[in-house]
């Protein structure tokens, strides 16, 4: 039987404090892109997933941070946006350019 003091200390006394889930979509992205990405430094996974934000508010985040994993160079600001334009439509560079417009004359027939 526990006597009241060592019932008292239980009582007080903090378990293992839980590893807090990061909040946001920014310091989910971060905490991912540390892990998929350890070529990343965390300063380079935070800044990346701050100029990405709009890709992970798409649901992107994992299409980007798998980008950014496969990468051999640096992990810059190039980097990240690069691994972000390529998603969905534009994965492949987007759509070709329009026709160039057709030649205009002044009048037909006229010198």
């Amino acid at each position: 039987m526990l006597g009241a003091a060592t019932f008292l200390a239980l009582l007080v006394l903090p378990g293992c404090p839980a590893e807090a889930p990061p909040q946001g979509l920014e310091a989910t992205c971060a905490k991912a892109c540390e892990v998929q990405a350890p070529r990343c430094s965390s300063h380079e996974c935070g800044r990346g997933c701050s100029l990405v934000l709009d890709r992970l508010a798409q649901s992107e985040g994992d299409t980007v941070i798998g980008c950014i994993a496969r990468g051999r160079g640096v992990c810059d600001d190039r980097a990240w946006a690069a691994c972000a334009t390529r998603i969905g439509p534009h994965a492949d560079g987007g759509p070709p350019p329009p026709p160039p417009p057709p030649d205009v004359t002044d009048e037909p027939g006229g010198d």
